[in-house]
């Protein structure tokens, strides 16, 4: 049996182009101005059946302060109703009231934490 050779097979006829694709069109480069994101302040709210020491030890357990510092951010929360815990971008910010929302729950305690974007 004869078998026959195979043909090459041919290519499309295609003129070559400059590496940049040759029809392309290039703008000039302008420097992006990038914006921080927006930060969120994370606040206790005051309620008359927390117990301070419960307070200062969620703030120093979640928000890194030290015992006076945290002392300091619960007797602002007792006297003025509210007080800043620290200042997060959205995500953290939500992170952190849920870990004090579930702290407190388990605890048995009704203790409220927002966060609120800083103007």
């Amino acid at each position: 049996m004869a078998t026959k050779k195979p043909s090459n097979p041919t290519l499309p006829n295609v003129t070559p182009r400059t590496p940049d694709g040759g029809d392309a069109v290039v703008l000039e480069r302008r420097a992006q101005k990038i914006e921080p994101p927006q930060m969120y302040q994370v606040a206790m709210l005051n309620d008359d059946f927390t117990p301070m020491e419960f307070v200062v030890m969620v703030i120093q357990e979640f928000f890194s302060k030290d015992r006076e510092a945290a002392t300091q951010i619960m007797l602002k929360i007792h006297l003025d109703g509210k007080g800043v815990c620290g200042v997060y971008t959205r995500d953290v910010a939500a992170t952190k009231v849920d870990q004090v929302q579930d702290a407190a729950k388990q605890a048995g305690h009704p203790l409220q934490c927002v966060s609120e974007p800083i103007e």
